[in-house]
């Protein structure tokens, strides 16, 4: 459905005020379906997303430092975050071996048989990209990471 109907709203300013409110729009739309199948799991985006970036990196421990430059939401408290995700048995932590000062975290049987488990829920997504092929894909990626590339 157009932008327009979506938000009731029959004409913009420009394109380009129109292509950053389908922007935020959209964003907004596919995290609302994100999380609804996290929502099965009882986990949020942040805890997903540290659970794929511990599995990524499998079986090498990272610290809270290394998770939160890699976590999609600059803005989460990482240690907060993983500290939950610790009393709900998803992580594990100890003292960084080679620095006293860091804790590393790495994923538990507990968290990777959740990751599992949301891998195949997950791919309920790809029906948000069902309507387009491999070349919108690819257009759509790189259109997006053009997008952001103005911000560097």
């Amino acid at each position: 459905m157009a932008l327009e109907n979506e938000i009731n709203q029959p004409s913009f300013r420009s394109e380009d005020q129109k292509a950053i409110v389908n922007i935020i729009f959209t964003y907004h739309w596919v995290t609302e379906k994100f999380k609804n199948i996290l929502s099965v799991e009882g986990i949020t985006m942040q805890q997903y997303n540290i659970l794929r970036i511990l599995r990524g990196s499998d079986p090498t421990p990272l610290s809270t430092l290394s998770i939160r430059e890699r976590m999609l939401d600059k803005m989460s408290d990482t240690s907060r975050i993983v500290e939950r995700m610790l009393r709900n048995g998803l992580v594990g932590k100890r003292i960084c071996s080679t620095d006293k000062r860091l804790v590393d975290i790495n994923l538990t049987d507990a968290g990777k048989k959740m990751l599992l488990r949301l891998d195949e829920r997950i791919d309920e997504m790809d029906e948000i990209t069902a309507n387009l092929n491999s070349d919108e894909l690819t257009s759509l990626n790189h259109l997006l990471d053009k997008v952001r590339e103005t911000a560097n």
